[in-house]
C-alpha cells in the first residue's frame, strides 16, 4: 500500500519546512554525541533524526515529481525510510530508555518490512492488504517494545515527552493508513512523523544543555578543588577546611543535604567523606568531585597534624612538655616588644632545683626525672594567669615570664610562695627546694631578653650564695654586676694589652736568711697603677682569663730564672690544669729544659677536687718540676690522700703562722712539719709578718719562710743577708749573655 498521496501545496511546504529544520537540528545531535562520548543514545537519536527528515524530504518531493520512474523511485525511497524508522526506533529506544535486549524484536520488525518490500517488486495476490499488513506489524512490534522498555524506568519530562510524540507520530500513521478518505488519509500519512521530529529535536536541544551545564559544572568542580588545596596550605584547622568543603560541595552539586566527616585512625593518618543523605543518587562525576574534596580534607589534617608534632618536638621539652628554651625567648621577644608599646613592666622569674644533681648522682636519672616533672606541676600551679608563660630553659632551670607584671613587693611574695610552696622529700635526707630568682624590664630600659635572663639567673645565683632562697635583682645587686661587667671588661684589655707582669718574693733559709728562691706573683699594671690578685683572681677564674695571666707569669719566671740564675715558683690554678692542651702551654710558656729548677704552687682544694689536675701534675714532675701545696690545711682534708698525690713541698698557710702565738697554732703547724717527715716534703711558711714568728717557725723546725717581713715582692731580685756559694744550680746560658753558677745554701750545709 502506498502512504504517499495527493496532498495540498501547504501540506508540500511544511513537510519540507520541517525536513530542513530536523537537518540542522541533527548537528545538534551531532555535538550532543561529541560532548558525550559514552552517550550511546546521541548516535541513535542522530540517526533517528536523518532518518525522519529524509523521510519528510521524499513526502514533501512526492507531489513535486510527476508520474514515471521518479515518482516510483520516490516512492520506494519513502517505504525504506519508513522501515529505517521504525527498524531505529528499536534502539533508540533501548539506549534512551535503557530496555531490554532488542536482537529479536529488530529480527521479527525487519522480517515484517522486508515481507512488506517484497510486495512491491512481486506480484501476489491481495499485495495491498499484504503491504499493510506487514507495515502495521511492523508498527505494532514497535509500540510493544517501547511498551515494554518504558514500562519498567521511570520516565522523566523528556522520557514522557518523546513517548508521548512517538505515540502521537504512529497514531496519526495508522489513522492514515485506515482512514477510508485518501485526500485526508494522505495530508495524514504525509504528516504523521512531525509529532516525533519535534520530540527528537527537543531531546537532542535539551541533551545539549545539559552537557553544556555538565560541562560547566565540571569546570566548576576543578575550580574548587584547586581553590580548596591552595586554602589547605593557608588554613590550620582541618575542621573548618572540612565545613569549606562541604559548603562548596552544596553549592556545585545543588544538593543541600551533603554532610562531611573527618575522623583519624592509626599513625597519624585521617580519613575524610562527603556524602549526601540517604536516597540521593549522585553521578560519577559529582561522586568523583565529593572524593577529591574528601582526599585534600584528609591530606590536609594529616599535615596540620605532623606540623603539630614537630612544633611540639621543636618547641616543647619532651620530658616536662614544658616550652623549651627555643619557645621561651620566642615568647619573651614577643612580650617585651609588646611592651615597649604599651609601656608595661615585664618580669622574668627565674628557678633552679637545689640538689638536682645530687638526686642524679646518687638516685639515677629516672628520679631526676621525675623530680622535674614535679618541679614543673609545681609551677604549673602556682604561676597561673593570662599573662604567665612557663617554660624550662634545660637541666634543671626553669622560667616564668609574667606580662603585665606587678609591682616588686608582689614579684618577692610570688618567688617566697614559689620556694616555700615546693619540698620534696622523695630523694631522702635534706629535702629538695627551689631557689628563685626575679628581674624586671621596666619601660625606658633597652629591649634586651638575653640580658633579662642573665639578671634573673644572677639574681637566682646570689640567693643561693646567701642561701637566702630568692632574690631579686634590684639595684645593688645591678651595681655590683655593672661594676664586676666592666671589671671583667678591663680585665680583659688587660690580657690582650699584656699588662700582667711578675712580682718576686723571696723565699728564705731560717738560719742563714740566705734566699734559696723565689716566688713569682702576678700584678696587673693598670695605667701605671699596680692591682693586687685580691682585687681580680676570682673574676679571672670565673672568666677563664686565669689562663693566658698565667701563662704569662710562667714566661716571666722562666725570664727570671735566666736573669736572676735562681729557682722560681709559680701558681697556677686548677684551669690551668683541665686545658685540653694543658702539657703544650706550659711548654711553650717554659720552654723544654731547666725544669728541676721549676716549683708549681697549686691550693690544696684544687689539688683535691680537680681530677684532670694529678696527671698533667704527674707528668710536669716526671720532667723534673717541683709540686707545691699552697695554702696547706686550709682547704679539705687530704691527709690520706697525701702519699698519693704528686707533691714535693707542703706551704703552711699564713692563718696559722698568725697564731703562732697560741699553743693551737703551734700544734698545728706541728702536725704539718711530722706529716712532711713521714712523707718526705719540704715544708715553707708564708705569711712571715714579725720577728716573733720568724723565731717561733725556727724554734718549731722550719728551715724555710716567706713574707714582707723578709722581703716584698719586686719586679727585681730581692736579695736579704749574702748570695748562695753552692752549686746547685747549674747555668743557665741566656740568649745573649753568659752567666755564672749560682750555687745554694742547701749543698753546702
Amino acid at each position: 500500500m502506498d502512504v504517499l498521496g495527493p496532498v495540498p501545496v501547504w501540506v508540500t511546504v511544511l513537510q519540507l519546512l520541517v525536513a530542513g529544520v530536523v537537518a540542522g537540528f541533527c548537528v545538534l545531535h551531532w555535538l550532543w554525541r561529541r560532548s558525550d562520548a559514552r552517550a550511546t543514545g546521541a548516535a541513535w537519536s542522530l540517526l533517528w533524526s536523518a532518518d525522519v527528515a529524509l523521510l519528510l524530504l521524499t513526502g514533501g518531493l512526492a507531489p513535486l515529481v510527476g508520474p514515471g520512474l521518479s515518482q516510483r523511485a520516490i516512492d520506494v525511497a519513502h517505504g525504506l525510510l519508513v522501515a529505517g524508522f521504525l527498524l531505529v526506533a528499536l534502539p533508540a529506544t533501548r539506549a534512551i530508555g535503557h530496555g531490554a535486549r532488542v536482537r529479536w524484536w529488530v529480527v521479527v520488525a525487519a522480517t515484517l518490512l522486508t515481507a512488506r518490500a517484497a510486495t512491491w517488486f512481486v506480484p501476489m495476490p491481495h499485495a495491498a492488504l499484504v503491504d499493510a499488513a506487514c507495515l502495521l506489524g511492523a508498527i505494532v512490534v514497535v509500540v510493544v517494545y517501547v511498551f515494554v522498555a518504558f514500562g519498567r524506568t521511570p520516565l522523566g519530562r523528556l522520557g514522557t515527552l518523546l513517548v508521548i510524540a512517538g505515540i502521537e507520530s504512529i497514531a496519526i500513521l495508522i489513522t492514515g493508513l485506515l482512514l477510508a478518505d485518501r485526500s485526508l488519509g494522505a495530508i495524514l500519512a504525509a504528516l504523521w512523523a512531525i509529532p516525533l521530529a519535534v520530540g527528537l529535536e527537543v531531546l537532542a536541544l535539551r541533551r545539549l544543555v545539559g552537557a553544556q551545564d555538565t560541562a560547566a559544572r565540571q569546570h566548576r568542580m576543578r575550580d574548587a578543588v584547586a581553590s580548596l588545596s591552595n586554602a589547605a596550605w593557608f588554613a590550620k584547622d582541618a575542621e573548618k577546611l572540612l565545613l569549606d568543603a562541604r559548603d562548596a560541595a552544596r553549592e556545585i552539586l545543588d544538593e543541600p543535604t551533603i554532610e562531611g566527616s573527618l575522623r583519624p585512625i592509626a599513625r597519624g593518618r585521617f580519613v575524610a567523606e562527603l556524602f549526601p543523605a540517604d536516597g540521593v543518587e549522585l553521578d560519577h562525576h559529582a561522586r568523583s568531585f565529593l572524593v577529591d574534596l574528601a582526599q585534600i580534607v584528609a591530606a590536609a589534617g594529616e599535615r596540620y597534624h605532623l606540623t603539630d608534632r614537630l612544633h611540639a618536638t621543636a618547641f616543647s621539652d619532651p620530658l616536662t612538655h614544658l616550652p623549651n628554651r627555643r619557645a621561651v625567648e620566642q615568647h619573651l621577644v614577643g612580650v617585651l616588644d609588646r611592651a615597649n608599646v604599651e609601656r608595661t613592666r615585664v618580669a622574668l622569674v627565674y628557678c633552679d632545683v637545689d640538689g638536682f644533681k645530687r638526686v642524679n648522682d646518687e638516685l639515677g636519672h629516672s628520679r631526676g626525672d621525675a623530680l622535674l616533672a614535679r618541679v614543673a606541676d609545681h609551677l604549673r600551679t602556682a604561676v597561673t594567669g593570662d599573662d604567665v608563660f612557663v617554660g624550662r630553659l634545660g637541666g634543671d632551670e626553669f622560667v616564668a615570664i609574667v606580662a603585665r607584671a606587678p609591682e616588686d613587693s608582689h614579684l618577692v611574695a610570688l618567688a617566697r610562695s614559689l620556694r616555700d610552696g615546693f619540698e620534696d622529700r622523695s630523694s631522702g635526707g635534706r629535702p629538695t627546694r627551689l631557689t628563685v630568682g626575679v628581674a624586671t624590664w621596666v619601660p625606658g630600659d633597652v629591649v634586651d631578653p638575653e640580658a633579662l635572663v642573665r639578671h634573673a639567673d644572677t639574681a637566682m645565683l646570689e640567693a643561693k650564695r646567701s642561701r637566702s632562697g630568692f632574690r631579686v635583682f634590684d639595684r645593688a645587686l645591678r651595681r655590683r654586676v655593672e661594676a664586676e661587667r666592666l671589671q671583667r671588661s678591663a680585665l680583659e684589655t688587660a690580657v690582650a694589652l699584656e699588662q700582667f707582669t711578675a712580682h718576686f718574693q723571696p723565699v728564705v733559709d731560717t738560719q742563714t736568711l740566705e734566699v734559696l728562691q723565689v716566688e713569682a706573683l702576678a700584678r696587673w699594671n693598670h695605667h701605671g697603677h699596680l692591682v693586687l690578685p685580691a682585687d681580680w683572681l676570682a673574676l679571672a677564674e670565673e672568666s677563664g682569663l686565669i689562663v693566658p695571666i698565667g701563662l704569662t707569669v710562667l714566661r716571666e719566671a722562666r725570664r727570671a730564672l735566666e736573669r736572676f740564675q735562681m729557682p722560681v715558683a709559680v701558681n697556677i690554678a686548677a684551669r690551668q690544669l683541665t686545658e685540653p692542651d694543658a702539657l703544650e702551654q706550659f711548654e711553650t710558656a717554659w720552654g723544654d729544659a731547666y725544669w728541676e729548677h721549676l716549683t708549681l704552687e697549686i691550693t690544696e682544694s684544687a689539688l683535691v677536687q680537680t681530677v684532670q689536675a694529678v696527671p698533667v701534675l704527674s707528668e710536669l714532675r716526671a720532667r723534673g718540676a717541683r709540686v707545691a701545696v699552697d695554702d696547706f690545711g686550709t682547704g679539705y682534708s687530704s691527709i690520706s690522700r697525701l702519699g698519693r698525690l704528686p707533691v714535693d713541698v707542703l706551704k703552711i698557710d699564713r692563718s696559722f703562722v698568725r697564731e703562732l702565738g697560741t699553743e693551737r697554732g703551734r700544734g698545728a703547724v706541728r702536725a704539718i712539719i711530722a706529716l712532711a717527715e713521714n712523707h718526705s716534703l719540704d715544708v715553707v711558711a708564708e705569711g712571715v709578718e714579725t720577728a716573733a714568728q720568724l723565731t717561733a717557725l725556727v724554734d718549731l723546725g722550719v728551715r724555710q719562710v716567706q713574707g714582707n717581713f723578709l722581703g716584698r715582692a719586686t719586679p727585681s731580685l730581692p736579695v736579704r743577708g749574702p748570695r748562695p756559694t753552692t752549686s746547685s744550680i747549674p747555668i743557665v746560658a741566656p740568649p745573649v749573655r753568659s752567666l755564672h753558677s749560682v750555687p745554694t745554701a742547701r749543698a753546702g750545709q
